[in-house]
């Protein structure tokens, strides 16, 4: 079957996609988007999670096929999904929840075309920039995962408690860490996010 679809703002189609193929191998192995990880292919990990229309999915448990027309953001477009949404909404971006990005608003939103290299030299989002800062990237094996789901967090609540922070990444598991340099990752991006407003 053929799957049409945007990814990170661009529409895309899949061709001979099989019945029982996941999101994931199509975004990987078909589309050169290598930032989602293939860990459990059982939806227990998180190092999969994307944005299918604005909520995060373990893309190992999408069909492709359900995809068809939706909008998918992944790792690899978080910048610009960011900065598209500082730019629809200046102020306070999505975060009182009442927003989000429309099907139709994320087909008229292009991401900026990289050089060919994974994201080498391109702007990072907030909450990406926060990873590093605050030093939460380890083996880098979760960190798409919950890059993803933490972006989602930060535009639904702009001041998230450490139980929200908890509970958002509750589906993203971490081997390397015990978690706290990510906690203070989004705190790092939240207070960015508030000092912005």
């Amino acid at each position: 079957m053929r799957v049409n679809f945007t990814v990170n703002g661009r529409q895309q189609e899949a061709d001979d996609v099989w019945e029982g193929e996941s999101l994931l191998y199509v975004l990987r192995e078909r589309m050169g988007l290598p930032g989602s990880k293939n860990a459990c292919e059982q939806g227990e990990c998180g190092s999969c999670t994307v944005r299918l229309d604005g909520v995060p999915v373990c893309s190992c448990l999408v069909a492709a096929g359900q995809v068809e027309g939706r909008e998918v953001v992944t790792v690899e477009g978080l910048a610009d999904y960011a900065k598209h949404r500082d730019d629809a909404h200046p102020g306070a971006g999505c975060a009182s929840g009442a927003c989000g990005t429309t099907l139709d608003a994320a087909q008229r939103w292009q991401a900026r075309p990289t050089d060919g290299r994974a994201g080498e030299a391109a702007e990072l989002s907030p909450v990406q920039q926060a990873f590093i800062d605050a030093g939460a990237v380890q083996c880098g094996f979760c960190t798409p995962g919950l890059l993803v789901a933490a972006d989602e967090l930060l535009e639904q609540n702009a001041s998230p408690s450490d139980a929200d922070i908890r509970e958002a990444l509750s589906g993203n598991l971490c081997r390397c860490t015990g978690y706290e340099k990510i906690l203070d990752a989004v705190r790092l991006a939240a207070a960015r996010q508030e000092e912005t407003v």
